[in-house]
């Protein structure tokens, strides 16, 4: 089996300390064989205790894995503090990205996890995407020579969720719904659910925009107009797609048996419910991509970082998923 990938992030943040855990869980966890993309120097500076052996490859990760955290070396400039980002390792950080779509397009690594980035400092080296899903995205386009758009889905063992809006203002997100994106998202969940998570015929519940969605237009007409229209093309397409539905009511423990994701229209109406039932262990999920790319559902928590504190279950989630999508694909 081909290895996983797991890019370092910021250095001065928790992903150090949260890669270094989740090695060291690795039979409790029955983790597959991975191998980090960083700076070797940094990483022994950060995790003094950690076992460590600079890899070439790879190839030899499967036998390093079992006694030592395996890195293929990004050398990096600059001392790491933790709790402090520097511009020098934004290179090696993004260099880490890069190389991961070469192994995976080069049929090296079964796909990539990522750990937190720090983007403020990223943008000051010049990085031009808005986050890590849409800089895949670009390297996927450059690497198959095709357009190449990503759809973001949050995922526990209770709920998966994918916000149609993202990190935009609330008073935008009703000119951002349309027919087309709903459409269009709701196909890659679709397309995504059947090859990376063996669902056959996957139930889309879609969420309604307002209070009691719209209430029949008497709360807002988004439902009527341009919400339900889509829907019924995408069922007429033989989708599973169902809505718009209540927020309010579709996310209690029985509401949740009835569909495998929700899809719902801004950020927060997908992000409270998954974070209700499990802050630490969210898995975010890129959809829609040739990689394979999943990542701990929280940031750099620059104000923990080398202070030990830092919870590794999310990291732990993100390689078992990425692991068990790469088995669905059949990447061996």
């Amino acid at each position: 089996m081909k290895p996983l990938a797991v890019s370092i992030g910021e250095p001065a943040g928790i992903g150090p300390e949260i890669i270094g855990k989740a090695w060291t869980s690795r039979h409790k966890e029955k983790l597959p064989p991975f191998f980090v993309l960083g700076s070797v120097a940094l990483l022994k500076q950060l995790l003094p205790d950690i076992a460590m052996e600079k890899i070439v490859r790879p190839e030899d990760c499967d036998n390093i894995f079992p006694a030592a955290l395996p890195v293929l070396d990004i050398p990096a400039v600059g001392d790491v503090t933790p709790g402090k980002p520097i511009e020098d390792t934004a290179a090696m950080v993004i260099r880490a990205l890069d190389m991961a779509a070469e192994l995976f397009f080069g049929g090296r690594i079964s796909g990539l996890v990522t750990a937190p980035i720090q983007k403020s400092v990223l943008y000051q080296a010049g990085f031009d995407c808005p986050g890590h899903t849409e800089y895949l995205a670009q390297l996927c386009a450059n690497h198959t020579g095709a357009p190449q758009t990503a759809v973001m889905m949050l995922a526990c063992d209770e709920l998966r969720v994918v916000p149609l809006t993202i990190h935009v203002p609330l008073a935008n997100v009703p000119a951002l719904i349309t027919e087309e994106l709903l459409e269009e998202t709701c196909r890659k969940i679709n397309s995504a659910l059947q090859a990376d998570f063996g669902l056959s015929q996957p139930r889309i519940a879609v969420a309604g925009l307002n209070p009691h969605a719209g209430e029949d237009g008497g709360l807002g007409r988004e439902e009527i107009d341009i919400i339900a229209p889509a829907i019924k093309t995408l069922q007429d397409e033989g989708l599973n797609v169902f809505g718009p539905l209540a927020a309010d009511t579709m996310f209690h423990d029985l509401a949740r048996t009835t569909y495998d994701v929700a899809l719902c229209m801004y950020h927060d109406q997908a992000l409270i419910p998954i974070k209700t039932l499990d802050f630490d262990g969210g898995v975010n999920v890129t959809l829609g991509l040739p990689l394979i790319r999943t990542s701990p559902d929280h940031g750099t928590a620059l104000n923990i970082a080398g202070q030990g504190k830092a919870n590794p279950k999310s990291l732990i989630k993100a390689i078992q998923m990425a692991h068990e999508m790469s088995l669905q694909r059949g990447l061996k």
